[in-house]
């Protein structure tokens, strides 16, 4: 099954939590401090909630997958699309090991790719983009023709 993943800044994270467990009828999957991550399943949707300063903020997009092998063909799908990708890399990041690809949008917007394989103590990795959570810097690419 894949699903699209919403990860917001919220400001309140409690209120967010209550808000979000309400609207969607089911309440977060797993949380941690500033963390909270729900697996929804109608509509599928994989919400993760960060606790920030600046709330209202997209942190990123993201479509979780089933299997590595998933993952991978995503990233080849994308590469042979003439979008630059990441690569595939497992990682540890938003409380999880994940197998991952990120790729951004025209106006940076960025998009992740992955199955999660495990859990984590850390919610961050070395290197990520600032405001968001492990998100890689975007990559400046003009888009050809499709």
């Amino acid at each position: 099954m894949a699903r699209l993943q919403l990860a917001l800044d919220v400001t309140d994270l409690a209120a967010a939590v209550d808000f979000y467990t309400r609207l969607f009828g089911t309440g977060p999957a797993r949380t941690r401090p500033g963390y909270a991550n729900f697996a929804i399943e109608d509509p599928p949707l994989k919400l993760v909630l960060f606790e920030a300063e600046q709330g209202t903020a997209l942190n990123h997009l993201g479509i979780e997958v089933d299997t590595a092998p998933e993952v991978a063909a995503t990233e080849a799908r994308l590469a042979d699309e003439g979008l630059a990708t990441t690569g595939v890399e497992d990682t540890t990041c938003c409380y999880a090991t994940k197998t991952e690809t990120w790729v951004h949008d025209p106006d940076g917007a960025a998009w992740e790719v992955y199955v999660r394989t495990g859990d984590a103590e850390q919610l961050e990795r070395a290197g990520a983009a600032d405001g968001a959570c492990c998100a890689p810097a975007p990559v400046d690419v003009a888009l050809g023709p499709a």
